[in-house]
């Protein structure tokens, strides 16, 4: 038998699926030990305060499984002590950042998959959301509504506009698809040998090449992974080179733009707006000035979040688990080579 754990909130029904991969599965799942689900989809949660009695049940899964959906977040240092078992995680996010920073496991023996291509619809209409929010100069809108002004004027369009979209992963790709269709010329920026192509993206360029491309764009979407290589890659030279009126749509992580410099180019005007999924430090902190700048939307890493996203994770899982117990190669087997 494969015993896999359940660490995360889960539907019952989406359990259920699980455990009917194959007879040789037998599902671990003790809702009650499990953090407390805050909205659809939530995987962190709210830890319950466990009494010894539960803590020893979880230690009693936990330490005889070989399979784990989701990573444990009640005591990651220690996860190699008490998952003695564990060969395989199914991660429920796209990114998992410096994932042995947090969770100290050997990577040689241990494999971790992503959800990757999961939230690459939803991110992709955050996206164009945002863009649109701009381009359509709904923040004029508004302050016109709240002063009951009835004035015409002249909105640009997104068609014909070029854009730079950092990184193509499954959501950089699907972004980019999206943006082409509505006549947008995208460029596509990657790590070096990553992707030379992609649908609808016209032009793809290096990370070191970013330089030569910023002044010619009307948008940024950073897209990409945190990795070493991306920390601080949209620093305060890069957003100098900016047009005025561009936009930066940050979908990635905080840490890969330096979040100073982009606020005060914001304040001065040296930047149209900002669309921000993610932060530097989350939540983000009350006297953030981000928070109060009328040319910023705030979204608190939530863009992913679907109201089918765990149906769409459990559907990684199970053509994995299958892959898996067929001793075949897993889907989104995460590279730390590369840091995703």
């Amino acid at each position: 038998m494969t015993r896999v754990v359940i660490c995360s909130p889960l539907e019952p029904e989406l359990v259920a699926r699980i455990a009917a991969v194959d007879p040789r599965v037998e599902v671990l799942y003790e809702p009650e030990l499990l953090p407390v689900p805050r909205y659809a989809g939530d995987h962190v949660g709210v830890l319950p305060e466990l009494t010894d009695e539960q803590r020893r049940r979880w230690f009693a899964l936990t330490s005889t499984a070989e399979v784990a959906f989701d990573f444990d977040r009640r005591a990651p240092a220690e996860v190699n002590e008490n998952f003695p078992l564990l060969r395989w995680v199914q991660a429920t996010s796209a990114g998992l950042g410096r994932l042995t920073d947090r969770f100290p496991l050997d990577l040689s023996e241990v494999a971790v998959t992503t959800a990757a291509g999961v939230h690459a619809v939803p991110l992709a209409e955050f996206v164009l959301t945002g863009l649109l929010h701009f381009v359509k100069d709904v923040p004029q809108l508004k302050a016109w509504q709240a002063e009951h002004r009835w004035n015409r004027y002249t909105s640009r369009t997104l068609s014909g506009q070029r854009v730079l979209v950092v990184g193509l992963g499954a959501v950089g790709r699907h972004t980019a698809a999206v943006l082409a269709g509505l006549g947008v010329e995208v460029v596509g920026a990657v790590r070096p040998g990553g992707t030379s192509g992609a649908p609808g993206v016209a032009e793809v360029v290096g990370f070191d090449e970013l330089t030569s491309v910023l002044p010619r764009v009307d948008a940024v979407v950073l897209a990409c992974p945190l990795t070493p290589q991306t920390e601080g890659l949209l620093g305060a030279a890069e957003l100098a080179a900016l047009k005025p009126h561009a936009v930066v749509v940050n979908i990635a992580r905080g840490q890969v733009v330096d979040e100073a410099a982009m606020t005060a180019a914001l304040a001065s005007g040296a930047l149209r707006g900002a669309v921000l999924d993610v932060a530097s430090v989350e939540p983000l902190p009350d006297d953030s000035p981000l928070w109060d700048l009328p040319n910023v939307i705030v979204s608190p890493h939530s863009a992913s979040t679907a109201t089918d996203e765990n149906a769409l994770i459990t559907d990684i899982f199970c053509d994995n688990l299958r892959r898996w117990l067929d001793g075949r190669p897993l889907r989104n087997r995460y590279r730390p080579e590369l840091g995703y």
